[in-house]
């Protein structure tokens, strides 16, 4: 067995990574981003036999229009992903099981939860003598559970955060004094972790604005038997938008308001922004990853925009463990630029990490 990362390594770049074994040639994920226009180099990459997603966010499947320059091979994803990643290519894509073993052309597969997103997994392809990919993966997840990972020669994890290690309860803990001294607006990506923050954030006491595209995720996952979601998480999903008002463009300005998309510039959360940038009254937190070339960048620089992390990622600690489940001869990490990759290898001298041919 072969792995190439054709990109995902050394950078905060978009997913894809080769895997070569018994004949045949698979491609995890096929991303875009997080800057814009960025998208996996494919021209020397040659036919692809399959393609398997792990998620449904834009960094994994953004890079999907790039099918026809590697043969057109067949998407395989879970039905989730399939429902929420809204890419025309997963219209016609193979299931892949939530939790659980499928064969793909040959080769034998095995899934789990991985807690980051709606339908979202890792996957292990080849047996214990093959390879661990967890696509995007957290232990603090609020409703998405997280399946233990088996073993594995090689793992591929998100490493995103390095040496982080602080707890999803310091970001809940600050955008929650945040929301004490007036409204607040969170831009999020429906499909990942806004639901499980504003879950934590009603649970405090706060009023909960969210726009359509959050309830519609929410309604999704209430009504699906996949296991995307446990029965606990139902109830508390069912609570939230039981009390939670229905957030619009012309929407008061009070308590915790959440619009799609996560990085401001579309959807609900574009036109909130637009209408908040002058009003002082109102704070924009962004509480994930923004990129560069995001213009809104200037309304952080002037002080009208914050950023406060709220875990979506493994800390540091998480890998630990992750390492001592899966036992690899060799870790690939991924989605961590240098000279943070080059510290955060430093971390673990009894393991063999993956460098490029």
């Amino acid at each position: 067995m072969r792995v190439r990362a054709i990109s995902g390594y050394g950078t905060k770049g978009p997913a894809c990574f080769l895997v070569e074994t018994d004949g045949r040639r698979l491609l995890l994920d096929l991303g875009e981003g997080p800057e814009p226009g960025v998208f996996p180099d494919l021209e020397n990459v040659g036919r692809i036999d399959a393609v398997l997603i792990s998620h449904s966010h834009k960094d994994h499947i953004g890079g999907l229009d790039l099918l026809p320059t590697i043969g057109n091979p067949p998407v395989y994803a879970t039905r989730m992903t399939q429902q929420t990643g809204k890419h025309p290519a997963l219209n016609a894509a193979h299931d892949l099981p939530i939790q659980g073993e499928i064969d793909v052309l040959g080769i034998a597969v095995r899934t789990g939860r991985a807690s980051h997103a709606p339908g979202g997994i890792w996957m292990r392809i080849g047996g214990e003598d093959g390879v661990l990919y967890t696509g995007d993966w957290t232990r603090e997840g609020v409703l998405y559970p997280l399946d233990l990972m088996p073993r594995a020669k090689i793992l591929i994890s998100d490493c995103a955060y390095g040496s982080y290690d602080l707890p999803l309860t310091d970001g809940i803990a600050a955008l929650t004094a945040a929301a004490a001294n007036g409204p607040v607006l969170l831009p999020m990506p429906p499909a990942g972790r806004g639901l499980e923050i504003v879950v934590l954030l009603a649970e405090a006491g706060l009023e909960i604005g969210l726009c359509d595209q959050h309830r519609q995720i929410a309604e999704t996952l209430l009504q699906s038997n996949g296991g995307e979601i446990e029965e606990s998480g139902k109830r508390r999903l069912d609570a939230l938008l039981t009390t939670a008002r229905r957030l619009t463009e012309n929407s008061d300005l009070s308590g915790v308001m959440m619009a799609a998309s996560a990085d401001g510039l579309s959807g609900l959360a574009a036109k909130l922004i637009d209408r908040f940038s002058a009003e002082a009254s109102v704070r924009i937190l962004f509480t994930g990853h923004v990129a560069k070339a995001n213009p809104l960048n200037a309304l952080i620089a002037h002080g009208r925009a914050d950023i406060i992390r709220c875990n979506v990622h493994p800390r540091l600690r998480d890998v630990r463990w992750q390492i001592n489940e899966v036992r690899p001869q060799m870790v690939l990490a991924a989605f961590l630029p240098p000279p943070a990759l080059t510290e955060f290898e430093a971390l673990f001298p009894e393991i063999a990490f993956y460098r490029p041919d």
